[in-house]
């Protein structure tokens, strides 16, 4: 089980990893906040169930109610936020057309 649980904190980590270098190195906010988002939220969840599976300290319900927490709000922030930012005129990088032309109105001020 302590293997397991190492293996779990070992790979969540590296997720948290991943999603801190796709923020720090993506060219545009949507980009970014798709990878905060996404591994981000896979990442603190293998961290910890790896925990939980530890034992190394008494969890109880905090640990399985944070997990259903983050399923439940980063999903929907990510696109509200994306949302936002797109209504908003963010500038989008690698797009040769827009593929939401003509479904969402954009702010006529760009940012």
């Amino acid at each position: 089980m302590t293997a397991l649980a190492m293996l779990l904190m070992t790979v969540g980590t590296g997720f948290l990893v991943v999603a801190a270098i796709g923020v720090i190195r993506l060219p545009d906010p949507l980009q970014r906040m798709h990878s905060a988002t996404k591994a981000g939220t896979l990442g603190a969840m293998l961290l910890l169930l790896g925990v939980m599976l530890s034992g190394a300290i008494r969890v109880g319900w905090n640990g399985p109610l944070t997990v259903l927490f983050l399923l439940l709000t980063l999903p929907i922030g990510a696109q509200l936020l994306g949302r936002a930012s797109y209504i908003s005129r963010t500038r989008l990088e690698g797009l040769e057309t827009d593929p939401l032309d003509g479904e969402l109105e954009r702010s006529d001020d760009p940012r």
